[in-house]
């Protein structure tokens, strides 16, 4: 029996914490962030809305996934040892707590104090005549025609209820029978969540009426003739995961576009209904669903605060955080207004790290591919594109190259969950414009972020490459923390061109220089490099670990940290979401520190840092520590060769792990504990706003 095996076995049983239970301790603290009242009120808004969806995405995947396996009696991915159906009970009963206390920080915090404010969201028994009759004639204009009542009896089925819509279900009498009947009607997704009760100019003082309340005010006139004698809202989530067996399919995009159509009739998952619904009507429900009583949620209304997102967008700074202005990164500045950015310049002269959104994407990332697809001396362009938006201006540069003549290569993840459509659209008009369209290797995605831009430079061929942790999308760049490393580097070129032939050819290539590619070595070579500090501590040389990831949930990974923290390497865990590590523990892990931090941007980055002896070996990438991301993803980590790079991550460090920045500490028991205040009681600052501060410091006068 080999170290490695006796020391894992050594290891005791309860070592993890629950993946999924874990997610949900993750959106409590997105949740906290709703309930903080020192976070301005549209903010906290936002929070609830996305809490909200995330939690939508996590039963229609997550949950969907679990049940799915346990019904057909499929292997069942358990990191706890527990039976997969009281995991499953475990996670309705968190959910369903959550979810409660989501409703009641809207109903008894963020409403009333978004009112005191201006902003109010008003129900129909407290409108007068005058308001009451604008909304009528806005309703008889704009609602009341696309409406569509279905009855259910012995001629007309129970219909077809489409995933996360919203639906009144309407009980009325027939005064010439007395029979009661059910009705079913949806809530028009097309039409804003959030009515305006008046149309005054002025965004200090709004009124605003849900969508249902306002429908739900109006069902005599879908039921002439009919007494209604009641209504309820209720809200399915379906099973939307998408599964492809690409090994037995000729054409990928037809088989996706199939596979996504199924999607929208997949199983229910999660029944949510509002708590004054009647039992007749939830036991019809519950019957045509064919759910258990687990399933069923029961709230306070509104249901669905994803329509949160829209008052969001309302005009009021006040209500908001500070604006942060992205700066310039220092090499991409030029000398003078009047001169000409040039990136390629910039990067011949040292490689750029930028971290996003504290520097701009647009005139580093977007700059770069825009500059590529009209610089004359640039004779090829190859990127990946995971997700972006479609009205994006890389995929414009990119079209833009290939009618200029230039050889471009786009590689499209269509199997982007929840972006598969979007994606499959815009490859197809990259592949009109004469782009070179690939879709990966059969049976992995394509997650790494990788520009490489090939340029002639007076007869000698030079690589540029970008390698990143984010998506290349402008929109989300504002609001999601990434890096990227910007490189004319001949290893790095060198690895860049084996791997996207790997991509779009048959190459099989797992030798590259200074990137860590899964699922071929990005693992392994993790593995090593954690070995490496373990016996560097051991032998009483400078040892360290530190990770940052959006998830951590290996038990590979997670075991080789542990047996390190056992023989003494300090390691700092950095996660946004899921952690399966346990920190803190006397015996197993006492040195093992992890911290979440969730703010106004989405944690996204990915860092992988080795103290190793004095001579610190850093990574940065698109992979996370997770099976899927290890083991069925083409994920790619560059190592970081500059000095001044180094001390820029270390710096982030610091400040992450400071006793004076507002973030959650991970306990001894599995619990997130949130410190936002001093021992003094005084507010500690977000390290959000301590990043931008030294990115500020770092802005000439007058520079952007």
């Amino acid at each position: 029996m080999s170290e490695a095996t006796r020391a894992i076995e050594e290891l005791p049983g309860d070592r993890y914490i629950d993946r999924e239970l874990s997610w949900l301790a993750f959106n409590q603290r997105v949740l906290e962030l709703a309930e903080d009242p020192e976070v301005p009120l549209l903010e906290r808004a936002n929070f609830l809305a996305i809490f909200a969806s995330n939690l939508d995405e996590f039963f229609m995947v997550r949950v969907a996934g679990l049940k799915r396996r346990i019904v057909t009696g499929l292997a069942v991915p358990t990191n706890v040892g527990r039976a997969p159906t009281d995991v499953l009970a475990d996670i309705n009963r968190t959910a369903h707590q959550l979810q409660l206390r989501h409703a009641k920080c809207f109903a008894e915090q963020v409403r009333p104090a978004l009112g005191e404010a201006g902003v109010h969201i008003a129900d129909w028994s407290t409108l007068d005549a005058a308001d009451r009759h604008v909304l009528t004639e806005y309703y008889e204009r704009h609602i009341y025609p696309i409406l569509m009542p279905l009855a259910v009896d012995p001629a007309h089925p129970f219909p077809y209820i489409s995933g996360r819509a919203l639906n009144l279900s309407i009980r009325v009498r027939n005064p010439r029978t007395d029979k009661v009947e059910f009705a079913r009607l949806k809530v028009p997704q097309m039409i804003p969540r959030y009515i305006r009760v008046d149309r005054r100019e002025s965004v200090d003082d709004v009124r605003f009426i849900a969508l249902e309340d306002l429908i739900a005010n109006q069902l005599d006139g879908l039921f002439p003739g009919m007494e209604v004698i009641d209504h309820h809202v209720f809200r399915v989530t379906r099973n939307e995961d998408v599964e492809i067996e690409e090994d037995e399919t000729e054409n990928l995009i037809q088989a996706l576009e199939k596979e996504l159509l199924r999607r929208r009739f997949g199983p229910p998952i999660r029944l949510e209904i509002s708590d004054d619904m009647d039992e007749t009507t939830l036991e019809l429900l519950v019957r045509e669903f064919d759910i258990d009583e687990q399933q069923v949620y029961t709230l306070p209304a509104p249901l669905d605060l994803n329509g949160l997102f829209a008052l969001t967008r309302l005009d009021r700074s006040d209500l908001r955080f500070q604006p942060h202005v992205p700066v310039t990164a220092p090499p991409f500045r030029p000398n003078s207004p009047s001169e000409r950015p040039d990136t390629f310049r910039a990067i011949a002269r040292r490689e750029v790290l930028v971290h996003h959104p504290y520097e701009s994407f647009s005139t580093s990332v977007q700059a770069f591919v825009e500059q590529a697809a009209t610089d004359p001396d640039v004779l090829a362009i190859k990127q990946t594109l995971y997700r972006t938006s479609g009205d994006s201006p890389i995929v414009a540069a990119l079209i833009k190259a290939a009618e200029a003549g230039k050889q471009v290569l786009a590689l499209v993840e269509i199997k982007a969950r929840f972006d598969e459509e979007a994606n499959i659209t815009w490859a197809r008009k990259l592949e009109q414009a004469g782009v070179h369209v690939v879709y990966g290797l059969v049976g992995l995605k394509t997650h790494c972020k990788l520009v490489q831009v090939i340029r002639d430079e007076g007869g000698r061929l030079t690589h540029y490459c970008h390698i990143g942790t984010g998506n290349y999308n402008p929109k989300t760049s504002r609001i999601y923390e990434d890096m990227g490393l910007f490189t004319t580097s001949a290893e790095v070129g060198r690895d860049v061109t084996k791997l996207f032939n790997v991509l779009s050819g048959y190459a099989i290539e797992t030798q590259y220089d200074r990137l860590l590619v899964a699922p071929q070595r990005l693992r392994e070579g993790l593995l090593e490099r954690i070995e490496r500090e373990a016996e560097h501590a051991k032998a009483g040389r400078p040892s360290g670990i530190k990770f940052k990831a959006n998830s951590m949930v290996d038990e590979g990974i997670i075991d080789a940290l542990y047996r390190a923290s056992q023989v003494g390497v300090p390691v700092d865990v950095w996660v946004r979401g899921i952690c399966a590590i346990r920190a803190g523990v006397p015996g197993l892990s006492e040195n093992i520190r992890a911290r979440s931090i969730l703010g106004r941007y989405l944690e996204h980055s990915r860092i992988y840092s080795f103290e190793n002896d004095g001579d610190p070996e850093v990574y940065i990438g698109s992979a996370d520590l997770m099976h899927r991301n290890l083991n069925r993803r083409i994920e790619v980590l560059v190592r970081l060769a500059e000095r001044d790079h180094l001390s820029r991550i270390e710096r982030l460090w610091d400040l992450a792990f400071s006793d004076d920045v507002s973030a959650w500490h991970l306990l001894e028991d599995g619990t997130w504990q949130r410190r936002e205040r001093d021992d003094e009681g005084r507010i500690l600052p977000a390290l959000q706003d301590l990043v931008f501060a030294d990115r500020a410091e770092a802005r000439p006068r007058g520079s952007r």
